[in-house]
């Protein structure tokens, strides 16, 4: 009797178990078919989305063609370029900016950019480069009204004069004049600290105020070349080399006083830490003639033997500081040019030897100041 109890109730045990086991196997089977009908809903709509967003990019891509169709059908092509940061440079004004870049290692700016335009972001990882290169606008040009015109009424100068060669012209394409059909500038500099949304820069030659347009790291193994060749004027290095650069005994005292005085008003940070270091550039700026090419090659004329002359690559233009119609001959012992660096006026002399002689510094604009 025993036994055949055992053995009713190891029958039940056994069915179920294997009723349990067949439920089980059921219920694992009715779930992998709903969670393959899940990805096969989910691949459907991951593909319904992929051609939508290939069909909008196929759109897209339509549309702009079209509008770069219609564009070269347009005689005034026009693109959307905007400045995205302001250059806050050591040099006030274009007279005494190096006409080339890194030819002053002392020269400063600091490049300011616009948060609304370019998130600080943007600016990660610069600081990786030593130098960087520098898309900038002409926008001190005296000409740039022109270049709205039509260009058989812009009176644009297919040839401007060049320092190296003494005055004498040169295609525009084969120099590097601040005139040109675009007023694109294109220099390289030194990048010191990247704080921001500033980026320090030396070895400069960009006037204050030049609104940059874009900046690109400089990169050794494509941007240098071995063996590139220039024409044999652009290989005279001492051309534009002065002789000496030479402070006249009261001039450190004269700086220092300067120093103090615009400290105190606090009009403007400087980009250098001392008085020392500020003279240092302007030895380094004056140890190249910083002369337009008429007042290096001839007389020139004004009354009280001051003057400012205009920087440019290729340009001969003068400013005179005339108070009447009488004009005296002066010869260069007798002419006082200026240099303005951060808002200071440097006054000097350059020999017939090609010495310069620095006599005083004073601050510049001084109505301003006052």
């Amino acid at each position: 009797m025993a036994a055949t109890k055992l053995l009713t109730v190891s029958i039940v045990f056994v069915a179920l178990s294997t009723l349990a086991a067949a439920t089980g196997v059921g219920f694992w089977r009715r779930k992998t078919r709903a969670d393959e009908e899940k990805i096969r809903e989910l691949e459907i709509s991951l593909k319904a989305a992929l051609q939508k967003c290939s069909a909008e990019r196929q759109g897209r891509i339509r549309a702009q063609q079209a509008l770069r169709k219609a564009n070269s059908n347009n005689s005034n092509n026009s693109y959307p370029l905007a400045p995205i940061a302001i250059t806050q440079s050591c040099f006030s004004t274009r007279n005494g900016t190096p006409r080339q870049p890194l030819i002053v290692p002392l020269a400063r700016a600091c490049l300011v950019f616009d948060p609304t335009r370019v998130p600080p972001a943007s600016l990660e990882g610069l600081e990786g480069y030593s130098h960087c290169w520098i898309m900038y606008v002409f926008h001190l040009n005296t000409d740039l009204d022109k270049l709205w015109k039509h260009p058989s009424q812009s009176k644009f100068k297919a040839k401007v004069r060049v320092p190296r060669l003494k005055g004498e012209r040169m295609g525009v394409f084969a120099t590097r004049s601040p005139h040109r059909p675009c007023p694109i500038g294109l220099t390289v500099a030194k990048v010191d600290v990247v704080d921001g949304n500033k980026v320090f820069i030396s070895g400069v030659d960009l006037v204050d105020g030049t609104p940059v347009l874009d900046i690109k790291p400089y990169l050794p193994y494509c941007d240098s070349i071995p063996g590139a060749m220039v024409p044999g004027w652009v290989k005279v290095d001492n051309m534009l080399a002065v002789a000496s650069v030479n402070f006249s005994h009261d001039f450190s005292a004269s700086l220092d006083h300067c120093w103090s005085r615009i400290t105190e008003k606090k009009k403007k940070i400087s980009l250098y830490t001392s008085p020392t270091e500020f003279q240092n550039l302007i030895q380094q700026v004056l140890s190249w003639d910083i002369r337009s090419v008429s007042q290096r090659i001839r007389p020139h004329k004004t009354e009280n033997s001051s003057m400012i002359s205009q920087n440019s690559d290729c340009q001969d233009n003068v400013t005179l500081e005339d108070d009447d119609s009488q004009e005296t001959l002066h010869f260069p012992d007798d002419i006082v040019y200026h240099l303005i660096l951060e808002g200071l006026d440097i006054s000097y002399k350059i020999d017939y030897d090609g010495n310069v002689h620095v006599e005083k510094i004073d601050l510049a604009f001084q109505s301003e100041e006052t």
